[in-house]
């Protein structure tokens, strides 16, 4: 396809997934719907010293199954998750990229914090034996564009290859970003997601100085409960989520199966505060509102909400309340649902994560649960599938994201027809 033959329809062919819920899409989606748990007491570090001593980790993750270990040794963590993520997602939608179509072929991976592992490694190594023994590695493993770079190098993807970086909305913005180029015509396909690999001492250290992290540590599986009454705040994950979108003439013409289009997107800044959302949600309401404009989709049409759903004080009570004033009435008739009470927060990777159960929540016509909420909140009594998953079609599911910075981000996925 030319540039100036324009499909506006995007549908999404391959999902990709590594998560603390495991390292295949089918294995993290199995989990979810057994209301599993993948957070755990840290095992990357001695935690002992934090006063946050548990996370949602990747566990039996070997980057050597996926990567040489030449250039594995020259990668952050979060790169290894992006790369395994996209080989997984590309295999699904039975990509090939060749000298045909690699110039029409984009990555747009986004990481929140990128290679924070390696920067605080080579700040001890700097500390203990001087600058001249630092990595010459260490710029190209920290930046957070490098999921994107090394991925598009591993692929062979030539097209437009960079990374969005709000927060913990920079995996939704991504796929938002992706639905833009194709529908531009500027690219046919984009891989796109995020990844995120943090969980180490000064990860852990930095949000609990800003009294971000649950200190449930007695109780790692019960720590994450979004919307319940005795949260008290998010836990850290980690891994990669990678969705294969194309413009659908493309993928009609190579034969590919779409699993759920790509309708809407909507993007807002709160221009309020550093961390904490705007006051009920405002920010957050207005990045849905735009989301359905976009779709051409009324508030009624919406079957599933996959929430932000941090298990913090503030965000949960305002994220309700945003969803009041899109929804109405309605609101109170969605079955919404944080899967952050499963994986963890995984920051820039988890809109894209979430955007894939999304994707999935309509493929497979499941809607996941809420795990730990045993005492609703009287500030949030809206329906959040406790417990159970919910059967039946869904036609039409929003992914929501919100990050520090006033960052927010909503994303509407339907049927593909």
């Amino acid at each position: 396809m030319t540039t100036n033959q324009i499909d506006n329809k995007v549908v999404v062919t391959g999902i990709g997934l590594i998560s603390p819920l495991g390292t295949s899409k089918n294995t993290t989606w199995a989990n979810l719907l057994s209301g599993t748990s993948g957070i755990d007491h840290i095992k990357a570090f001695d935690a002992d010293a934090m006063e946050t001593k548990i996370a949602a980790e990747v566990s039996e993750f070997d980057p050597i199954d996926y990567i040489d270990k030449k250039d594995a040794r020259r990668m952050d963590r979060f790169v290894h998750f992006a790369i395994a993520a996209s080989l997984e997602a590309v295999n699904q939608a039975n990509l090939r990229i060749d000298s045909n179509n690699a110039t029409r072929i984009s990555v747009m991976i986004s990481s929140g914090i990128g290679g924070i592992i390696t920067l605080s490694e080579q700040m001890g190594v700097m500390s203990q034996k001087g600058p001249s023994r630092v990595s010459p590695f260490l710029i190209p493993m920290m930046l957070p564009d490098m999921a994107s770079g090394q991925v598009s190098m591993v692929l062979g993807a030539k097209g437009p290859s960079f990374a969005t970086v709000s927060a913990c909305s920079s995996g939704a913005d991504a796929i938002g970003q992706a639905l833009s180029l194709i529908q531009t015509g500027i690219t046919d396909v984009v891989i796109a997601g995020g990844a995120e690999a943090a969980i180490c001492p000064i990860g852990i250290a930095g949000f609990n100085s800003c009294k971000a992290l649950s200190k449930r540590n007695d109780e790692p599986q019960k720590a994450s409960r979004p919307f319940d009454a005795g949260r008290d705040g998010f836990v850290l994950g980690e891994g990669s989520a990678i969705l294969i979108l194309e413009n659908s003439s493309m993928a009609e013409t190579r034969g590919a199966t779409p699993i759920a289009e790509l309708v809407g997107y909507g993007a807002t800044s709160d221009a309020h505060h550093i961390t904490q959302p705007a006051p009920e949600g405002e920010g957050g309401a207005r990045a849905m509102q735009i989301a359905l404009e976009n779709a051409n989709l009324s508030p009624n049409e919406v079957d599933y909400i996959n929430a932000h759903g941090t298990s913090t004080p503030i965000n949960d009570k305002f994220e309700t309340s945003a969803m009041k004033t899109v929804f109405s009435e309605h609101a109170y008739k969605i079955p919404i649902s944080s899967t952050k009470s499963m994986t963890g927060h995984l920051l820039g990777a988890g809109g894209a994560l979430e955007a894939a159960i999304s994707v999935m929540s309509i493929n497979q016509g499941v809607i996941p649960p809420t795990i730990n909420l045993e005492t609703p909140d009287p500030d949030c009594d809206l329906d959040y599938t406790p417990h159970i998953p919910k059967r039946g079609r869904v036609r039409t599911a929003m992914s929501n994201s919100f990050g520090f910075g006033g960052h927010n981000a909503s994303l509407l996925f339907k049927e593909s027809k």
